[in-house]
């Protein structure tokens, strides 16, 4: 069966999220999304942590469950409930996971001066035990660094001091560059990021685990440099609150959950073994919010070409242009666009469910109206990614009616209208029944 795994979230105690980021409710969303296993987060917070220790349990396999008496199971409405049955067997179990799974994860962001350019880079780690994570937090804190200021705390050290400490302290925690071309804090970021992974990480970069895509790149984009042939790329959502949990993720063939440990999930993604890791999931990356170059206040949204013909100079207020996603890929690429790299893990294109009704009912994805078509799809047919991906039209229809069943289909297509992210604004999708 196909499972899901979204490894790079965050908890509320990281800045500009959102309250509803607790365990319960990231183990109630990541089933309603068909996420079976979905990291921590911010997993050096001392609060976090508390209550990591007080809610979840070891169970030897790396991995961690909740608690019996933290579980809040989804409601389901009448009317869904009728096609519940028939849905899932028609989805052959795929995103409809029975319990969900938690991997011990955080994003540690340093900042600091190498080769005369100040650099922030943000990195993931994985962790395979409790012990392992508490210790790397004391770690930081003898070193004098703040942990409780920030779930995503800011450490002033190299990327490279930060792998010494970790993988000192265990050498199975698993390191993931992340969102590598995010134009502010990233490894190949267009303003404090480095040309080569070798540059940031000199001899911990042979412990990268995999790449981490980002939402405003996709595999695509990756396979044009040869120099990450050798890496596996792999996206999350990034999520800031848990219904945003699954706008990337990755998809694996497991023959029951049981199976999953924390040493074959990193064997499976370091090897890039297609038998197991069968594809990601992934933004239209023009949806991502650096997709393309611009000046949000100035409303100067640009394709990269454009942006070198006006030497990359803001025609409004004649500053430079925050250069996204698109135009570090080309500087960097060695293969041109549409280069096909059919030895790597496949990918698969989606827009978040609320979205796609939201653009066939004219209306918000927020909105009452778009969250009543939700919970019956949701309901019915067993997960967010089960819709999205797997049921047929048939049973959508049945569900919420041919508009926006046909909605979906289209999406799947890619047939599809985007305008471009630029400078922080996310893009627009637009999706007709």
């Amino acid at each position: 069966m196909l499972i899901a795994a979204d490894l790079h979230i965050h908890s509320r105690y990281s800045r500009a999220t959102s309250s509803d980021l607790t365990l319960p409710n990231l183990a109630f969303w990541a089933k309603r999304k068909g996420i079976a296993v979905v990291g921590t987060g911010d997993f050096t917070h001392p609060k976090w942590r508390e209550e990591m220790r007080s809610q979840l349990r070891e169970d030897g396999t790396g991995l961690l469950q909740l608690q019996a008496s933290f579980n809040v199971l989804p409601a389901v409405t009448a009317q869904a409930a009728m096609f519940s049955a028939n849905a899932a067997a028609s989805a052959q179990e795929n995103f409809l996971p029975e319990a969900v799974r938690f991997v011990l994860t955080t994003e540690l962001s340093t900042i600091y001066t190498e080769n005369g350019k100040t650099r922030k880079v943000h990195h993931v780690f994985l962790a395979p035990d409790l012990d392992t994570i508490d210790r790397i937090s004391h770690e930081l804190e003898r070193r004098k660094f703040n942990i409780a200021s920030d779930g995503r705390p800011i450490l002033g050290m190299t990327s490279k001091e930060l792998c010494a400490l970790i993988f000192d302290i265990n050498p199975r925690s698993e390191l993931i560059p992340a969102h590598i071309w995010t134009p502010w804090f990233s490894v190949f970021g267009s303003k404090s990021g480095y040309d080569t992974l070798a540059e940031c990480y000199g001899e911990f970069t042979p412990k990268i685990l995999a790449l981490e895509t980002g939402l405003s790149s996709d595999p695509p984009m990756n396979w044009r440099l040869s120099a990450l042939d050798k890496y596996t790329l792999v996206s999350n959502s990034d999520a800031h609150s848990a219904s945003k949990l699954g706008r990337e993720a990755n998809v694996f063939d497991v023959t029951s959950l049981s199976e999953l440990t924390y040493d074959r999930l990193v064997d499976w993604i370091r090897r890039g073994n297609t038998e197991r890791f069968k594809y990601t999931i992934e933004f239209f990356p023009e949806e991502g919010k650096y997709h393309y170059d611009g000046h949000r206040a100035c409303g100067i949204c640009w394709a990269p070409q454009e942006t070198k013909a006006h030497g990359g100079i803001c025609p409004v207020c004649g500053n430079p242009l925050t250069l996204g996603v698109c135009y570090r890929v080309d500087d960097l690429a060695d293969r041109p666009a549409g280069f096909q790299n059919k030895a790597r893990i496949g990918f698969r294109s989606t827009v978040p469910l609320s979205e796609v009704i939201g653009a066939v009912l004219g209306v918000g994805p927020a909105s009452a109206k778009v969250q009543r078509q939700y919970d019956l799809l949701v309901d019915g047919l067993g997960s967010e990614f089960a819709v999205l991906l797997e049921a047929a039209p048939s049973a959508i229809a049945k569900l919420v009616g041919e508009p926006i069943a046909a909605g979906i289909i289209r999406m799947r297509r890619g047939d599809i209208e985007l305008s471009p992210g630029y400078d922080g604004e996310f893009g627009k999708v637009m999706v007709k029944g």
